[in-house]
């Protein structure tokens, strides 16, 4: 097992800034995914440490070793690809062995081993077959074969479930997760699907035009988002935002919005206030429910839009001119024009700066 640092690393190509002043520590056996959208450099990351790119600035350690210079045969590190990269003029055995014969490894010991590897991932049987011959699925297994077979230091992923349909995609993600934590390999994932990141990921690495903006556990992310980009990317529906102002009435907070006034516990009121009057509140869909009359401290909208998904259902609610999206349970028949009230559950609400997006609350 090894610690992979990543210590003030860049990446430029010319005047195109790939990654910035990236710092990360990522421990022994530890599953660490680089989540963000397309061009936000986590490939690029990945690829600095497999040795492919060299870093414009800036070292990478496995351990206490700098192999920032190392050429990716002498680093011990595995990838695999989002297109598998497979031979398809060799059989599985052949594809899977092909790392092992490189290095001139005894016909025996590759034998074992390809057998061995063959087995953790459950594709004994198809051995003899070609790739053409081969699901996604059990591609996708070959590939990771190839990888795991020279027993790699560091395993390196690039978005390898995404070529894959849905059900797949969950099967595959629980089982990329039993390996790891069997085999006990640092391994750093690629990926823009945020599900993928939260349900594999010891840590996430959220990254947004060459910065790193956050680098948390899953719920800490969630429950915890350093700053609006962090907050709007991770979840399903997404947080919502609302602008407004923070006031102070007779010794009291209120979070004022164009088409509402929120009066907020004085703590927080105060604590915001402090920092900026002008805020951007945001809150998640699931936490906020919806009610037919009005109550003290609720805002009230109209129902745009009903998505239902079987066991929840997303409102999509007018308030003013601003769309925002609920999670509720089916219930209540709710139809476009009604007129609604949302109660807001106050202690999960968030506050981010205007000026700078950072969170505050």
């Amino acid at each position: 097992m090894v610690k992979v640092i990543l210590d003030n690393v860049s990446k430029f190509f010319g005047k195109v800034k790939a990654v910035i002043d990236l710092n990360l520590r990522i421990g022994d056996g530890e599953f660490v995914a680089l989540l963000g959208p397309s061009g936000c450099g986590k490939t690029t990351t990945l690829l600095m440490v497999a040795g492919i790119y060299k870093p414009t600035k800036g070292k990478i350690l496995f351990d206490d070793k700098d192999v920032t210079k190392l050429p990716p045969r002498d680093r011990n590190v595995g990838m695999v690809f989002q297109s598998y990269a497979l031979y398809p003029h060799m059989s599985v055995y052949d594809n899977i062995a092909f790392p092992l014969r490189l290095k001139k490894v005894p016909r025996n010991e590759i034998d074992r081993k390809v057998k061995q590897v063959a087995k953790l991932l459950r594709i004994e049987e198809l051995l003899h077959r070609k790739p053409s011959q081969l699901s996604g699925g059990q591609q996708q297994r070959v590939a990771l074969g190839r990888a795991l077979v020279k027993e790699p230091d560091v395993l390196l992923l690039d978005e390898p479930l995404s070529n894959l349909d849905a059900k797949l995609r969950v099967v595959m993600r629980a089982e990329l997760k039993r390996l790891q934590k069997e085999l006990k390999i640092t391994t750093i994932y690629v990926t823009h699907d945020q599900v993928e990141a939260m349900s594999m990921a010891d840590r996430i690495a959220v990254m947004n035009a060459g910065k790193l903006q956050q680098y948390a556990p899953p719920t800490e992310l969630y429950n915890k988002p350093a700053n609006l980009f962090v907050a709007g990317f991770i979840g399903a529906p997404p947080m919502n935002f609302i602008e407004g102002l923070i006031k102070e009435i007779n010794g009291e907070y209120y979070f004022d919005s164009e088409y509402f006034k929120l009066k907020l516990v004085n703590e927080i009121g105060e604590i915001i206030a402090s920092k900026t009057s002008e805020t951007i509140m945001g809150f998640r869909p699931e936490n906020a429910k919806i009610i037919l009359e009005e109550k003290p401290n609720t805002i009230q909208g109209k129902v745009y839009v009903v998505e239902p998904l079987g066991k929840d259902i997303i409102v999509n609610i007018k308030i003013g001119d601003m769309i925002v999206k609920i999670l509720t349970r089916p219930g209540a028949e709710l139809t476009p024009g009604q007129n609604i009230w949302l109660q807001l559950d106050m202690k999960k609400i968030h506050f981010f700066e205007k000026q700078t997006g950072k969170a505050i609350i």
